[in-house]
């Protein structure tokens, strides 16, 4: 495997997290909701309300480990991005770019 496909991988990886993150993210609103109108029944038992906050508590904390897997990625692929972007500005010259983008506009008019 090469490293481009590898980074890929490894970016395809990062999204993947990110769009878990965001559906937890969603769960944990809907189980707080769900333990804040548990909490306005009049009929509903203490210790259903408890329960109800004890399992958002539960997810809150995979959502925290979460973040923090994301973090370590993120970054690393950030420090990729980084290196990749100033070894592009030591070897393209920004002449070439210009040729390539005025070609571009050409093509579409």
């Amino acid at each position: 495997m090469n490293h481009r496909k590898v980074v890929q991988g490894y970016y395809g990886d990062v999204n993947n997290l990110t769009d878990l993150l965001s559906k937890l993210i969603n769960s944990y609103r809907l189980l707080i909701g769900g333990a804040g109108e548990l909490n306005t029944i009049a009929l509903a038992r203490k210790k259903d309300v408890k329960d109800a906050i004890d399992r958002a508590n539960e997810l809150g904390d995979i959502i925290d480990e979460l973040i923090d897997a994301l973090d370590q990625c993120s970054c690393e692929y950030s420090n990729y991005c980084r290196i990749k972007g100033e070894i592009l500005k030591t070897k393209i010259h920004a002449k070439y770019i210009l040729t390539e983008i005025d070609e571009e506009l050409k093509l579409k008019e």
